[in-house]
């Protein structure tokens, strides 16, 4: 269960404060994966991150009684001076994992073969996709957070594996998915919210999301 409780959260742009919620309160029960529809620069990002941990309310409580993954593509506790190697052992022990099969696991997947031994700093931007990617995949969690501004990666080799083995995990996770578009939504889930100036609407079924989104647009 990830539960928000009259959650709010702002920041000072300069000339105004921008609201991204205003005591929000919902829950997210396993088995009931989440779809949340938003423009853009309203603050998705912000909200996935604080469901990952990584930025904390101004006001209310967030609760976790089971595993949540860190958004799909996020790069944090990745040292740019560090080697693939040497992160994926890291973030395995941050993580209470076997540093052996995390290194192991991420070498296999993310397939960037010598750049794996070498500083992270050095990679490309789709090879750091690729290795993040790996490395979120090496481990299982009970409710996964996709956002859609995440980076992409253009190896098709790489999205076979790694899509497969996600498409698994997805099978008996919970999803939760911030997006602009209604479409990218339907792949994952049947319920969703709209956030709109700072509320969270819920619904019961993503049709019912639309039209309001659509209605608001």
């Amino acid at each position: 269960m990830l539960e928000f409780e009259n959650v709010s959260k702002s920041f000072w742009t300069g000339k105004t404060r921008k609201v991204i919620l205003d005591r929000a309160s919902f829950r997210v029960n396993l088995g009931h994966s989440l779809g949340i529809l938003a423009p853009n620069g309203t603050g998705k990002t912000t909200i996935v991150n604080m469901m990952a941990g990584l930025e904390k309310p101004d006001e209310g409580t967030i609760r976790k009684t089971c595993r949540v993954s860190f958004p799909l593509g996020f790069m944090g506790g990745v040292v740019g001076k560090h080697t693939g190697k040497e992160n994926a052992r890291y973030i395995a022990r941050l993580y209470g994992l076997d540093p052996d099969y995390v290194e192991a696991f991420s070498r296999w997947l993310c397939g960037i073969e010598e750049y794996f031994d070498m500083p992270v700093g050095t990679y490309s931007s789709g090879m750091k996709a690729r290795f993040t990617f790996s490395l979120l995949l090496a481990m299982e969690f009970d409710i996964y957070l996709i956002d859609e501004g995440m980076p992409s990666s253009t190896d098709v080799e790489f999205n076979r594996k790694a899509g497969s083995i996600l498409r698994d995990r997805l099978a008996s996770a919970t999803v939760i998915v911030v997006s602009h578009q209604p479409s990218t939504l339907e792949k994952f889930c049947r319920s969703a919210a709209v956030l709109r100036d700072g509320r969270l609407h819920m619904f019961d079924t993503l049709e019912e999301a639309k039209r309001m989104y659509d209605y608001a647009a």
